[in-house]
């Protein structure tokens, strides 16, 4: 499988989850049409899916004009998510194939309740689409959810999975999450050094998608709830008191 990057909008990214053997290609979040459609044909690729991670305009909006540009695209969203246009609801723990690429849904609520993330395993390679769940040093506010929602979504779900799993997210936020990420563990090197690396990426105009799930676990402070210094910085010890500390202090910042 191969994954092709396709900057939406001010700073959203769409992309293509693309079977290398059939040619088959699913678009994850594609709100601006056009730009997925000249990927596709850039790629010389067959459009059959839609994978969308919640509801939200800048994911979704683009669902409807997709589903009527391409006659018979299966449109895959949550469930209980209220996607537009949507023609297979899937739920957690449900899969999908698009040629030889094994895809599994991920229940992911807090953001929305019915946020989905999607995980593609092909020939040993790993890659999730989490949306605004999991970001690049952050995650999604929590909208609809609350902590414990988002503990087992981005610890025991998204945090469990492969360590060489590629995180690719649904907004490009790294610096302004890595920057915050260093006032809450300053003694963290792996966030000033990933700070330092995003910053470069940006000047050159280039995008900080995607890390891996392992590099997550080593400087996201909403995954990193056990450090000791987070810990102390939120005055607090129960990692889902610690995850709430940390979204508020976000929010605030």
């Amino acid at each position: 499988m191969r994954v092709v990057l396709v900057p939406v909008l001010e700073d959203n990214y769409a992309y293509l989850l693309i079977d290398e053997a059939s040619k088959q290609a699913a678009a994850v979040d594609p709100a601006e049409p056009q730009k997925i459609l000249a990927a596709a044909e850039s790629e010389n690729v067959k459009l059959t899916h839609i994978l969308t991670t919640h509801k939200h305009w800048d994911h979704a909006g683009g669902n409807v004009e997709m589903a009527k540009l391409v006659p018979g695209i299966v449109v895959v969203g949550g469930a209980t998510e209220g996607v537009d246009a949507c023609t297979k609801p899937m739920k957690g723990g449900e899969s999908l194939h698009l040629g030889t690429v094994h895809i599994r849904c991920l229940d992911t609520p807090f953001h929305t309740l019915g946020h989905l993330s999607y995980f593609a395993e092909d020939a040993g390679q790993t890659a999730v689409f989490t949306g605004d769940s999991l970001f690049v040093g952050g995650c999604g506010r929590f909208f609809e959810g609350d902590p414990k929602q988002a503990h087992t979504s981005l610890i025991e779900v998204l945090g469990s999975l492969p360590p060489d799993t590629k995180v690719y997210c649904g907004h490009e936020y790294t610096v302004k999450n890595l920057t915050f990420a260093v006032t809450a563990e300053p003694g963290n090197p792996a966030v000033q050094a990933k700070l330092d690396w995003a910053k470069q990426q940006v000047s050159k105009g280039l995008p900080t998608v995607p890390s891996t799930i392992a590099e997550e676990l080593a400087y996201n402070p909403f995954l990193r709830v056990d450090s000791p210094e987070i810990q102390r910085w939120c005055n607090c010890i129960a990692p889902i008191d610690v995850l709430a500390q940390v979204r508020r202090r976000k929010d605030c910042f």
